[in-house]
């Protein structure tokens, strides 16, 4: 038997009653973007010094914050759909799903009228180190993910991450031949200033011993790094150079 992509403990009670076998053979494209999700996370985070600051983008039902092991001080924001979460919320306590007791957990509704305001009244810094993962996550025109990428760029600070699994309807936006269309793609993040790297689920699966065979899938995986410095690095440094022209126009008075 195949070594599994990933332990979830808790993914059964989000399960609904009766599903078929052939329902769960059609979850293996999510399974492997779940496996290269935690890697990369994972990954990332072990590199951050100091406060960590996740972001998860989601459908309301990610384990991540239960099942994977944190530094501890590490800060969960879990923007999804707040019906679709709260169901889950308490299906996985009933499990006995907890969240670290070193890290702070922290949910923004998908309906708020304002999800930046509402992460930075939760109390996301955008002076600190912050890594942003999108899977399942509900957004169905190129609009809303334009306002998503948009809100992101502002909050993270310059050197952080984006990962994910992009909607299959995104990549099909691009009009014209798969290279054509990772091209546009690639300007559409580089607009926010990210430097994206677009990965199939072909390659992954190949790197990892496994093998894709599901042609109908046309999601596209990616990792997307941060070249701006964000809103609050922004403001850092106008005060800063304020204080530096300040203190040379009043060296420059004493010397008068």
């Amino acid at each position: 038997m195949d070594e599994p992509l990933f332990i979830d403990p808790y993914a059964a009670c989000l399960v609904p009653p009766n599903t078929s076998k052939d329902t769960v053979q059609d979850w293996h494209p999510y399974c492997l973007a779940t496996k290269f999700i935690d890697d990369k996370l994972l990954q990332i985070v072990s590199h951050i010094d100091g406060v960590k600051q996740l972001v998860f983008l989601t459908d309301g039902m990610d384990t991540r914050p239960y099942r994977l092991s944190w530094p501890s001080s590490t800060m969960i924001f879990d923007v999804s759909p707040e019906r679709v979460f709260k169901k889950a919320a308490e299906k996985l306590e009933d499990v006995g799903a907890k969240i670290p007791r070193s890290s702070l957990f922290f949910h923004i509704p998908l309906e708020s009228s304002d999800l930046k305001q509402n992460l930075l009244l939760k109390g996301f810094n955008g002076s600190r180190p912050s890594v942003w993962i999108m899977q399942g996550f509900p957004v169905m025109t190129l609009a809303k993910f334009e306002d998503i990428l948009s809100m992101i760029s502002s909050l993270a600070m310059k050197g952080c991450f984006f990962a994910g699994e992009l909607p299959g309807w995104l990549a099909e936006t691009g009009i014209g031949t798969k290279s054509e269309t990772w091209q546009w793609m690639d300007k559409l993040f580089m607009s926010n200033g990210f430097r994206v790297e677009l990965i199939s689920y072909e390659g992954f699966a190949g790197s990892i011993g496994k093998k894709f065979a599901s042609r109908h899938y046309n999601n596209i995986l990616f990792v997307a790094e941060q070249l701006r410095f964000s809103d609050d690095q922004m403001e850092t440094w106008r005060r800063e150079f304020q204080r530096v022209e300040d203190d040379g126009d009043e060296e420059g008075f004493e010397e008068l």
